[in-house]
């Protein structure tokens, strides 16, 4: 979802080429992608992954992220391509519900990467996000707080997101949020590795 049509179109061309990416829906703006992505799953062609800009006339791609999730808070995976990546950026786009942040510098096979490690349930983010999420460029601490451990304590005894929402009484997509800190702080990139991190680290 760009307001650009050369991005579009040469996104579209590159996935062309990929065997295991199709493009069933194009949009300009924030509202737009919102039809598309409602009328692809009102047809049975509900998108995988959404790739959304941050900054488009006509409905901002944050405001369509915290759309899409408060329709369904885990699908379609939300992935953020854009040239912004201010520190405000990163974190207001992960915590309306996204769940990766790439610059659209991105080479074309890490981008494919990640929307596949999406559909897989992992996160993607640039280096520059995952500095915004952990706090390395504003120099803050990046311990896991007393909420990131509690979810990955739900997590590690075989727990959902919506069981962990459910035991800290707060929504699943405030427990994916944290997850995704906790990710950044651990350097891992799945719920499975940021336990087994997080045990070899003594945090559990």
């Amino acid at each position: 979802m760009d307001d650009h049509p050369v991005v579009r179109d040469g996104l579209r061309g590159m996935f062309e080429r990929e065997p295991d990416v199709e493009v069933v829906g194009e949009a300009a703006s924030g509202p737009e992608a919102l039809a598309v992505v409602a009328s692809l799953t009102q047809a049975g062609r509900a998108p995988d992954v959404v790739l959304m800009d941050l900054r488009m006339p006509l409905g901002d791609g944050i405001t369509a992220i915290r759309e899409l999730r408060a329709l369904d808070p885990a699908r379609p995976r939300i992935l953020v391509l854009t040239t912004y990546d201010t520190d405000r950026d990163v974190v207001t786009a992960m915590s309306a519900g996204a769940d990766g942040y790439l610059l659209k510098d991105t080479r074309r096979a890490d981008l494919v990467r990640a929307i596949v490690d999406l559909c897989a349930g992992r996160t993607a983010l640039a280096p520059g996000a995952l500095d915004a999420l952990t706090g390395r460029r504003s120099g803050a601490a990046t311990e896991l707080t007393t909420r990131e451990l509690e979810v990955l304590r739900v997590i590690a005894r075989g727990g959902t997101n919506r069981s962990a929402a459910g035991h800290l009484l707060v929504s699943e997509a405030t427990v994916k949020t944290h997850l995704v800190h906790a990710y950044a702080k651990l350097g891992v990139g799945d719920r499975a590795a940021a336990v087994r991190v997080a045990y070899e680290r003594g945090l559990l």
